[in-house]
This record gives C-alpha cells, sequence and structure tokens, in this order.
C-alpha cells in the first residue's frame, strides 16, 4: 500500500514537472519581448471577410524586417457573437484570428490580444457584461495551449460607464476565467479613465498574481496628438499646432514616464506603452519629434510599447500605395 502511495506521488510530481504550465515565463522577460510593437487589424474589414482585407500574410514579414517585435491586434468581438448563443463567438472571427496569430508567431512576432470593445462597455457596462466575461471565456480555452508570447489584454482603455470601482470589479472576474485555464499567462491590465498615467494610484492589482503586465495609453498634449481628429470634439477644428513648442514639452513627457516607472518600481509590475501616436493631420516634423522622443523615452524607463497605429489613422504603412511611412516609421525604428 505505502509502495503503491509513493509511486503514485512520483508520478504526479513528474507530470507537474513536465506541464507547459507547471512554470512561469518571467512576465518581465515576456514584457521585454514585446519590445517595440505597433497596433493592427482594429478597423480592417478582414473581420467581415478575408477577401477584402487590406492587411495581408506579407505585412507581418514587413513589420519583423522593419524592426519590430510584437503585434497588438485590436478586436472588436461583441458584433461576431451569438446572443441567441451563449454569446458564442463565430467560427469565421475566429478563423481570422487564428490566421493572424500563427503568421505574426511564423515570424517572431509576440502577439497581444486585446479586447478592443472600450466604447461598448463605457456605453453599457452592465449590459454589456455578459458579453465581456464571454468573450474571455472562449478565447481563453481557445489558446490556453499557445505560446508564453501570446500575451492577453483585458480591455483597452476602460472609460466614461466602466468608473475605477467598476473596473477593479470586472477585471478581477475576467481574470478569474482567464485563470482557469491560463495560469501562468502574461495578462495586461490597465488603469481606468482610458489607460491614463494619472490614474495609476487609484487602481489596485492583486498582489497574488505575479504575471500580470501593467499598460497605460499617452497622446498628452491631446491639443497636438488629436488635432483636426473628427471624433474629438474639443480639436477636430484646430490644426497647425507645432511640437515641442519648447523644452518644457519635452520635460513633460520625462516627468510623467518617470511617475509611472516610480509607481512600476514600487508596485514590481513591467509597464507597457500600449498606445502613442500623432494624428496624420499635425504636421509632419512635429509627428517625427514627438514619435521618436515619446518611444526613446519610454525605452529609456524599460516600457515596452505599441504605436497606434499600423493602418487607417495615425498610420506607419501606406497600404493604398503599399510603402511606409518612413518618417514615422525610422522615428519608431531608427535605421
Amino acid at each position: 500500500m505505502l509502495k503503491a502511495v509513493v509511486t503514485s506521488f512520483v508520478i504526479c510530481t513528474m507530470l507537474l514537472m513536465l506541464s507547459p504550465v507547471a512554470k512561469a515565463a518571467d512576465v518581465f522577460e515576456v514584457n521585454r519581448k514585446l519590445g517595440r510593437g505597433v497596433n493592427i487589424i482594429g478597423y480592417d474589414p478582414i473581420w467581415r471577410s478575408q477577401d477584402r482585407a487590406r492587411f495581408q500574410e506579407k505585412h507581418f514579414r514587413l513589420i519583423k524586417e522593419a524592426g519590430f517585435d510584437s503585434v497588438r491586434i485590436n478586436l472588436h468581438a461583441f458584433r461576431h457573437m451569438d446572443a441567441n448563443n451563449d454569446y458564442q463567438l463565430s467560427p469565421a472571427w475566429f478563423e481570422t484570428l487564428d490566421w493572424a496569430v500563427k503568421n505574426a508567431l511564423a515570424n517572431k512576432l509576440a502577439v497581444i490580444l486585446d479586447l478592443h470593445e472600450f466604447n461598448a462597455m463605457g456605453d453599457d457596462p452592465v449590459g454589456r457584461k455578459p458579453l465581456f466575461l464571454a468573450f474571455w471565456k472562449q478565447v481563453s480555452v481557445h489558446f490556453r495551449n499557445a505560446p508564453d508570447s501570446v500575451v492577453f489584454e483585458i480591455l483597452n482603455e476602460p472609460c466614461r460607464g466602466v468608473t475605477a470601482e467598476l473596473w477593479d470589479q470586472y477585471y478581477h472576474e475576467a481574470l478569474a476565467i482567464i485563470r482557469k485555464d491560463n495560469p501562468t499567462r502574461a495578462v495586461i491590465l490597465g488603469p481606468p479613465n482610458w489607460n491614463s498615467v494619472d490614474k495609476l494610484n487609484e487602481f489596485k492589482l492583486p498582489e497574488d498574481d505575479r504575471n500580470i503586465i501593467v499598460t497605460v495609453h499617452y497622446y498628452k498634449p491631446m491639443s497636438f496628438t488629436h488635432q483636426g481628429a473628427s471624433w474629438t470634439p474639443t480639436y477636430r477644428k484646430k490644426t497647425g499646432v507645432k511640437w515641442p513648442t519648447s523644452e518644457k514639452d519635452k520635460q513633460a513627457v520625462v516627468a510623467e514616464f518617470k511617475k509611472v516607472h516610480d509607481w512600476a518600481q514600487e508596485q514590481k509590475r513591467p509597464i507597457f506603452l500600449g498606445e502613442f501616436g500623432a494624428y496624420d493631420r499635425a504636421d509632419m516634423e512635429s509627428r517625427v519629434q514627438y514619435t521618436s522622443f515619446v518611444a526613446r523615452t519610454a525605452e529609456k524607463f524599460g516600457f515596452s510599447w505599441a504605436y497606434w497605429q499600423f493602418d487607417s489613422d495615425f498610420i506607419v504603412y501606406d497600404i493604398p500605395n503599399d510603402r511606409w511611412v518612413e518618417p514615422i516609421r525610422d522615428a519608431l525604428i531608427p535605421r
């Protein structure tokens, strides 16, 4: 009897040692491998039909060859969920996502799966909560055997109706779902109010989960980065704003990133700058200076980052003309 118990214990121990989830990848190393990234395919027609895709398989290779390390895949998934079938995601949606993840990994790009439904959640957090949780139930199971280089981001820019208090509740519930099948996978979480650097002190993370990467977004000053943007009533009619106007503009970036760095050091958490950039209506020289300075400052403080974005607006790649916007590319990845 004792021999059987000992044998059983040894076998169980060996199985745990062989299990792919028995040992977590160091979350700081995962964040380091995210390195220099770019946001992709959030607004691409590929999600309606792969025949209509702007983004093609070759673009993964071009992104890697340009010197990027990762892609942040922006997922507007709610419209692809069946309310009459427990909010199941459509097979076609998963087919497209699998194609993207497969090609990113084949090109040695780390992958962030970013639930980008911030507007839907901000407008009706209670009504959309079932979709939010159903999304992570399905995606966490679907990618449970993916390599450590596939990272989950629970929700882009919690805002408006997703208050700090509600966000604390919602992300804990989603994280618990994810941890059932992905106990050690790196998960990205950010503070409320659009992942604002100003809200980190209102952001409380579970002490017992050390496989979390903290994200912030940075678009300050909005009067520069969002000048002429149609979706911003305050800035849509204002153009011609330069950057920097003085050394103070640069020092403001340094000061804010230092606050993030100091918070991260105290909390012992890695930082991912998930979005930054300047809208296309700003003059190119200012965009280049801003983009380069933000990227280099983030790197100085040890942050990984992802530029907003490859295509659509703020672009770094001109898909219709099949070429890089070289000044922006070179600001991000110096030649």
